[in-house]
């Protein structure tokens, strides 16, 4: 049963906090923010209006924010970048003063969080597209655990292109996989193939379709001991029909090779061709060329 909020007589879902005004809260303070572009700020507050909790809340980072960023690696249209947040993200919500508090540890003035930012190349120009995409993944980030968490998106002042700024994970599956699979136990292999049919359940769920699952798009958390989707939406370059043939080609079922496009039922055969790389450590295909 919900809950009445003291402050605002609304039917709210958790004790600890109400959904309803933390919605108020960051409503209120809208004018005191912009990232210069009203597609990314409508963006923004719309995931904010529908925010659940307030450790999920997707933010305007200003790119000063974030500091000793060193470039990672790149991987589809994407190039990756670590990162510290000074301040970090909202971590709870304090019902006395109605705010919103930020990551908090006794004895420490301005926390520094590890982040991921993800920089999508060649969108300073950013079409329908890619928001439908952005908004996609922000709004899941926003409401599910399964997914890899989003902090939400700033800007690179040198080029103009958007990245998204993302919890930092420790590993991907495959890398996990290498190292632990011989320690694993049958329980443990079902439990991480759990965590990826269940994340892959939330994305259904909202009507979406990943199209390019594969070990390297599943991030492993030592904090949770748990594996989370990742690169939702970014999967594929913006500007391609969903048609079109991208990702990695060992998980791509047999009908999106034949071109008859990518279903629900296309991220459930990249599922299978995970469960097989659980079982045996291995991705598949591993012998045969990919080209």
């Amino acid at each position: 049963t919900r809950r009445i909020c003291e402050n605002c007589n609304q039917k709210c879902l958790a004790t600890l906090y109400c959904e309803y005004c933390i919605r108020n809260y960051l409503k209120a303070n809208f004018l005191n923010w912009t990232s210069g572009n009203n597609e990314i700020d409508n963006l923004i507050r719309n995931c904010q209006l529908e925010t659940l909790m307030p450790n999920k809340i997707i933010e305007w980072i200003p790119y000063n924010n974030l500091k000793n960023i060193k470039y990672l690696t790149k991987g589809g249209c994407s190039k990756i970048y670590t990162a510290n947040w000074i301040g970090g993200g909202y971590e709870e919500w304090d019902s006395k003063t109605q705010q919103l508090e930020r990551i908090k540890r006794y004895g420490i003035q301005n926390l520094v969080s590890h982040v991921i930012l993800k920089e999508l190349e060649n969108v300073e120009n950013a079409n329908q597209r890619w928001f439908e995409e952005a908004k996609s993944h922000l709004t899941m980030s926003n409401k599910q655990t399964a997914i890899v968490n989003c902090y939400g998106i700033t800007q690179n002042p040198s080029n103009g292109n958007y990245m998204l700024v993302m919890i930092a994970c420790d590993m991907n599956l495959r890398e996990y996989l290498r190292q632990n699979h011989n320690q694993l136990t049958w329980k443990e292999r079902i439990k991480i193939a759990y965590e990826i049919i269940r994340s892959l359940y939330f994305i259904h769920k909202e009507n979406s379709i990943h199209r390019d699952l594969h070990s390297g798009n599943i991030l492993y958390s030592n904090h949770n001991d748990g594996c989370h989707i990742s690169d939702l939406g970014f999967c594929g370059p913006a500007d391609k029909p969903l048609t079109s043939i991208y990702g990695n080609l060992p998980y791509i079922a047999p009908e999106v090779i034949s071109e008859k496009g990518y279903t629900l039922k296309s991220d459930i055969y990249s599922i299978a061709m995970l469960m097989w790389e659980i079982s045996f450590g291995q991705p598949p295909f591993m012998n045969y060329e990919h080209d």
